[in-house]
């Protein structure tokens, strides 16, 4: 592999996507997507006392399933990025601390699926036969985190977006019959001054446009290059700003151009605002939805953008603002 412009990563023998499972809540379920997950939950406890609890289940059981799904022993696998929203990672920590693979957790915020995945194509395609990367989060983990407590019932403004709940995993293989990472650029953390709580996809877009514009001049690669270009989760607010951003600095993305976001709720009629957010969004949607379009090949190229927000309760009590990241993977067949 090799460094080509400001900052992105060309594979010279680009690492596989060997196999992919997600595992989502009742209100993705309920979703346009649905048939393209694996499992979808009937309640948000799945057995577990508590909304943390559940969602180190649904990592597990999603790393497990990947691992079943792809017919690779578990002692094949030579490492494991995986990362989540919750203080310290616990999810990721408590829910794979028995899969005995040696781990690495990861905080790219709901950037953390893409980010995973870039870091296990680095080890892929240099010292590691298969890589494991698994991403979750959980809408009332996230709301008693970093909101409010759900008890309240605190009204939700137009420009919040709805944390998913669910969990997608991956395995990057040295070799394979594709789909292949053929290019990673890394975002820069990038920080507008935006300070709402509530409107992520304005604090995230900015640093989905550098990390997008810097793809394409880094690769010579211009928007209708790939079949689609996706983002994690800016939903319907941040998809649009990045769009007209975009446009501004003369890159046209709108004819192939949708968010993880906007694709997994049903905004009319399932009341998430500005659609969806989460590790698990971009992870679950990827892993459920895109990976099979390339799978069928009605896709063969794809540029998935991840955005996340680097912030957490602390900061935002403290007045700081919210610094955005974006990393981008192009996969293609």
């Amino acid at each position: 592999m090799k460094k080509i412009g400001k900052q992105t990563i060309e594979f010279d023998n680009p690492p596989t996507i060997s196999e992919t499972a997600c595992i989502v809540g009742p209100k993705e379920a309920n979703g346009p997507l649905a048939k393209y997950f694996d499992q979808c939950l009937d309640d948000e406890f799945w057995g577990e006392s508590t909304w943390e609890k559940a969602e180190s289940k649904i990592i597990k059981e999603t790393a497990n399933l990947v691992i079943s799904k792809s017919g690779i022993a578990t002692s094949d696998i030579d490492y494991c990025f995986a990362g989540d929203l919750l203080n310290q990672c616990i999810s990721s920590s408590f829910g794979l601390r028995d899969a005995n693979i040696p781990y690495f957790g990861i905080f790219g915020a709901c950037s953390t699926f893409v980010e995973g995945l870039s870091l296990a194509s680095v080890l892929a395609e240099s010292c590691a036969k298969n890589v494991l990367v698994a991403t979750s989060s959980h809408f009332c983990s996230a709301e008693k985190q970093f909101r409010f407590p759900l008890e309240l019932g605190n009204q939700r403004p137009p420009s919040s977006q709805w944390t998913v709940t669910g969990a997608g995993s991956a395995i990057v293989s040295k070799e394979g019959n594709g789909p292949f990472v053929t290019h990673i650029t890394p975002g820069k953390i990038i920080d507008m001054g935006i300070k709402d709580g509530n409107s992520m996809g304005a604090a995230m877009a900015p640093a989905a446009l550098d990390t997008l514009i810097t793809h394409f001049k880094d690769t010579n690669r211009a928007p209708s290059y790939y079949d689609v270009i996706a983002t994690g989760d800016l939903g319907y607010i941040g998809k649009e700003i990045l769009t007209e951003l975009a446009k501004k600095e003369g890159y046209n993305i709108e004819p192939n151009y949708d968010d993880c976001g906007v694709l997994i709720f049903d905004k009319k009629n399932q009341d998430t605002h500005s659609g969806g957010s989460g590790c698990a969004c971009c992870g679950s949607v990827f892993s459920g939805y895109f990976f099979k379009q390339l799978r069928d090949k009605k896709i063969k190229k794809i540029l998935l953008i991840a955005t996340g927000a680097l912030m957490n309760a602390t900061s935002s009590q403290q007045g700081e603002s919210i610094p955005g990241i974006a990393h981008a993977i192009s996969i293609e067949l």
